[in-house]
């Protein structure tokens, strides 16, 4: 009797024993919300804009505090995300279905509300069509912006690109497409963004482009203008008004020369001697003619208009000039 007493009083100590074993075990456990905010967000650093858009911020309030980390919305990277679109024969040139449209604007909702102001910089997808109001709805909500990466321009109009520009007066950098009157884009830039320094422009470059930059961007550092139709007599305009410009990139361009009606406009091979003599000063001129080079050739298949969508996914963003790649 007096063993099996002392069996059961075992049996009570073993179970007691393990039950605290198990409660030392589960409060030795972290649990995910405790998890050190560091770690969290370089967690959060691998996630792509999908990812840190889809809802982890309201796991709790550990997880939505790592979200809101300025680390992770240095840049707003949406060059991911495409329009879905048809080209109409009417401006805008393009029609971008409502479902698209939706996607974009709550993602830039999400994407503006975590980041409480810390982008800095910004890109779009070249076939991204933004709209006027998610523009001035992003440029609200980012006013410390200083670079703006956007090829495609067709849905936003003057008023709407001009209102963003009064709140980005950190702007540095522009990557843009060519655009017919760039006058009054360029004077709007002349005096609000006092530091801005380079410029990328995908489209062609004419006399009215080059002049309008002599005239309102005198203190212009960095211009690159690759793969795309160059005239000669811009060119020129450029290497002798912008005086401070210090990198110039014109590598895999269509160089033309366009003399006086009816002579029909020629494509230079070689640049001349007038044009290095000029571009001497700069500290890093980029150039590249060569017939053998796979870019010189594709530009000169599109006639001096890339058609980006026909090549490797994510070559439009490629630029010899470092600080303008991405």
């Amino acid at each position: 009797m007096e063993e099996s007493a002392s069996a059961v009083r075992r049996w009570e100590d073993l179970d007691s024993w393990e039950i605290n074993s198990m409660e030392e075990s589960a409060s030795a456990v972290r649990r995910w919300e405790d998890l050190d905010n560091d770690i969290l967000v370089k967690i959060f650093q691998s996630f792509d804009i999908f990812e840190l858009t889809s809802g982890i911020a309201h796991v709790c309030s550990s997880w939505r505090s790592a979200c809101c980390d300025p680390l992770l919305w240095k840049t707003l990277d949406l060059s991911m995300l495409i329009s879905n679109y048809i080209k109409i024969p009417l401006e805008p040139y393009v029609y971008v279905h409502g479902h698209s449209d939706k996607q974009l604007t709550r993602i830039l909702k999400i994407s503006l509300s975590l980041s409480r102001g810390s982008i800095r910089t910004l890109i779009f997808h070249f076939n991204l069509y933004v709209s006027d109001d998610q523009l001035t709805y992003t440029a609200e909500r980012c006013p410390q912006l200083k670079r703006l990466v956007m090829p495609a321009w067709n849905r936003i109009k003057k008023t709407g690109i001009c209102k963003a520009i009064r709140m980005w007066r950190d702007l540095e950098s522009l990557t843009m497409p060519s655009i017919a009157n760039p006058p009054y884009l360029m004077e709007e830039i002349a005096q609000n963004c006092r530091n801005f320094r380079e410029l990328k422009i995908m489209g062609p470059f004419d006399l009215l482009f080059a002049s309008t930059l002599n005239m309102y961007l005198p203190k212009l550092k960095v211009l690159s203008l690759r793969c795309t139709t160059l005239n000669r007599d811009a060119l020129i305009l450029i290497l002798d008004g912008l005086q401070n410009l210090e990198v110039l990139n014109i590598s895999h361009c269509l160089l033309i020369d366009v003399p006086l009606a009816p002579a029909p406009k020629k494509i230079i091979k070689k640049l001349d001697r007038i044009i290095l003599q000029k571009a001497a000063r700069l500290r890093k001129f980029l150039t590249c003619m060569e017939d053998s080079c796979i870019m010189c050739q594709r530009t000169k298949n599109d006639e001096g208009i890339m058609r980006w969508y026909k090549y490797e996914e994510g070559l439009w963003k490629d630029d010899e000039v470092s600080s303008l790649a991405l």
